[in-house]
Formats: C-alpha cells, sequence, structure tokens
C-alpha cells in the first residue's frame, strides 16, 4: 500500500465547509456589500419610522356645530400607532444585530452567513418581521385614513384639517414602516439567493 492509500478520507464536516467554499464563489462579488447596505438603510428607515411617530403631537381647535372645541392628539392615544413604534423598534433592534455581524464578517474577510442553518434563520426572521411591519403599516393606515375622512353620516370631521402637521407625521412614518418592509423582502430575496448557491 502507497502513502496515497493510508491517507484518511475527509470527514463529513470538511466537505460541507469546501461545498460552502465553493457555493460561495458562485455568489456575485458584491452580494455581501448588498447585505450589508439592506440591513443599514433598513435601520436608519425603523429608525426614522419610530422617531417621527413617537414625536407626532399637536393641539388646536376644530369647528362644530359652531362651537369651537380645542383637540388635542398624541400618537400614543392610537393603539394602532403603539403597534408601529413597538415593531418599527424591533426590527430596528434586529437590524442593528444583523449589521453589527455582518460587519464583523466582512472585516474578518469570511461569508456573512456560516451556515445554512444560520441562512434558514434569517429568512424565517426577515419573513416574520416583514409581515409584522406591513402588519403595522396597515394598521395605522386605517386609523389615518379615518383622520382625514371623518366618518360618513356623522357629524365626526375631518381632524386632518385642524391636526395637519401631526397626520403628516404619522403618514410620514407610515411611509417609512412599509419602506422597512420592502427592504426586508428584499433581504429575503438575497437569503433566498444564498440557499440557492450554497
Amino acid at each position: 500500500m502507497n502513502n496515497n492509500e493510508l491517507k484518511t478520507p475527509p470527514t463529513k464536516l470538511a466537505s460541507e465547509a469546501a461545498m460552502r467554499t465553493a457555493g460561495s464563489r458562485r455568489l456575485p462579488r458584491n452580494y455581501d456589500t448588498m447585505h450589508l447596505t439592506l440591513r443599514l438603510v433598513c435601520l436608519l428607515a425603523s429608525v426614522v419610522s419610530v422617531v417621527v411617530m413617537t414625536t407626532a403631537e399637536q393641539r388646536s381647535t376644530i369647528s362644530l356645530y359652531g362651537f369651537d372645541l380645542p383637540v388635542y392628539s398624541k400618537w400614543s392615544f392610537s393603539d394602532s400607532f403603539d403597534y408601529l413604534v413597538g415593531v418599527s423598534a424591533t426590527v430596528a433592534l434586529h437590524s442593528l444585530l444583523q449589521l453589527l455581524m455582518v460587519s464583523r464578517m466582512m472585516l474578518k474577510k469570511s461569508s456573512i452567513i456560516s451556515s445554512r442553518n444560520h441562512a434558514w434563520l434569517l429568512f424565517a426572521a426577515d419573513q416574520v418581521f416583514g409581515y409584522a411591519m406591513m402588519s403595522a403599516g396597515s394598521a395605522a393606515s386605517g386609523v389615518t385614513n379615518l383622520n382625514r375622512t371623518g366618518i360618513k353620516h356623522s357629524p365626526l370631521p375631518n381632524f386632518c384639517k385642524p391636526l395637519h402637521s401631526f397626520c403628516n407625521r404619522v403618514a410620514l412614518s407610515i411611509a417609512f414602516t412599509f419602506f422597512s418592509c420592502f427592504l426586508l423582502a428584499m433581504s429575503v430575496v438575497l437569503d433566498v439567493v444564498w440557499l440557492s448557491k450554497c
């Protein structure tokens, strides 16, 4: 027997590592940069959504049957807005953690996704948070639309006329919420690309 025959075959773990390395070569060169950029922009969009919503507050007066009544609105008066802030803050935290992990792996010049299990975990988390953001944005949109249109066949007026600054801030926060949802959907696509190539 020669020395080559005495060599032990590679272990399953080593072959999986080799497959991951070979698979990572098939990914676009800018894959890691795209992943990092998406996480950063998602973090910023979520933070903007939280900050704009939590600063939405205004006092004014409204005319009802000839009487001028004081009105005061604040984001925390609505459960839907509370929900949006909670979900956006959670997504911001998720994006921050992922951004730190991606940055660390890029500095070490290794793959930003360490294994298929890691990729599946990211895939699931991005989907859950994406659907949660869509849910929060939709719930807040319903309340905002009611504030803008009032209720038909009732004396309830359009509250956004006297509280235009409040309503504009809420609308901006909702827009950033849906933008974050789109960014999470793009992250899911990148997760799928990694899973299909590696």
